[in-house]
């Protein structure tokens, strides 16, 4: 029963990967995906290198920016003690 309380407590604390969604004009028209990482120093306190979403988009009017942390990028944060904090960002036209 210890067992499954300690599973249980350690699946919804690992879940917290953030993410968020803006909407640019009418959102996404497509499926047509552009895929790229910002770069993040210091728990992602000071940036190095961020993606332009706008120009990810490539002139369209009509997109959905997505950035989130996957777990690629938190396996990443982690290795690295946090040091080096990745996201990435995918623009849907």
């Amino acid at each position: 029963m210890k067992m499954m309380a300690v599973m249980f407590a350690a699946s919804m604390l690992l879940t917290s990967c953030y993410s968020y969604t803006s909407v640019v004009g009418s959102g996404a028209q497509g499926n047509n995906k552009t895929t790229e990482w910002n770069h993040y120093i210091i728990y992602g306190l000071a940036p190095v290198g961020v993606s332009d979403s706008k120009q990810m988009a490539g002139g369209a009017e009509n997109y959905t920016v997505h950035t989130r942390q996957s777990f690629v990028n938190g396996l990443i944060s982690a290795i690295t003690f946090g040091i080096y904090t990745p996201t990435t960002t995918t623009v849907t036209k």
